[in-house]
């Protein structure tokens, strides 16, 4: 997430150019998260990098976070996500996505959900995009992550696994 515009979609009457003010900002953060499909509970954290440190912090949290609950995590193979010095803690197992197939994992579609409802809005300043991801993020039920990422192949493959 950063304070470059992010753009979409503007409508217009027929023939008329859409124009949106835009800024070309680069400050970004990383804001890293998990779905489960079938129940819509989500986690997020932001860090200032995608990187085997921040990762880490981010599994460790999650961890913390589902307690008893055991969890499949769908990765990429960014090299943040599968560095060899990674502790993957005891109630999260990684599976990783094929190369080039964002297709295949359900939160790819919640990212774009969220980027579009931060379509031609321009912070002017990383704190104000943070507060208004905050609100966002708090706005969204787990009915809403449900319906964003409960994919059909995703939960045969779920069913399938548990029968």
């Amino acid at each position: 997430m950063g304070l470059k515009t992010i753009t979409g979609r503007l409508i217009t009457a027929l023939g008329v150019k859409p124009v949106g003010a835009t800024q070309w900002q680069r400050d970004a953060f990383w804001l890293y998260g998990a779905v489960e499909p079938l129940s819509g509970f989500s986690f997020f954290y932001e860090f200032s990098h995608l990187d085997e440190v921040c990762f880490q912090r981010f599994l460790d949290l999650l961890s913390v976070e589902l307690n008893d609950d055991f969890a499949v995590l769908q990765v990429d193979q960014a090299s943040a996500h599968t560095a060899n010095q990674l502790v993957w803690p005891h109630n999260l197992v990684p599976t990783f996505q094929p190369p080039h197939s964002p297709e295949l994992n359900p939160i790819e579609r919640f990212w774009l959900f969220l980027k579009s409802q931060l379509a031609w809005e321009n912070c002017p300043s990383l704190d104000a995009l943070k507060a208004r991801l905050s609100t966002l993020l708090k706005h969204i039920t787990p009915e809403t992550i449900a319906s964003l990422t409960s994919y059909d192949f995703i939960l045969e493959a779920l069913f399938g696994a548990t029968s």
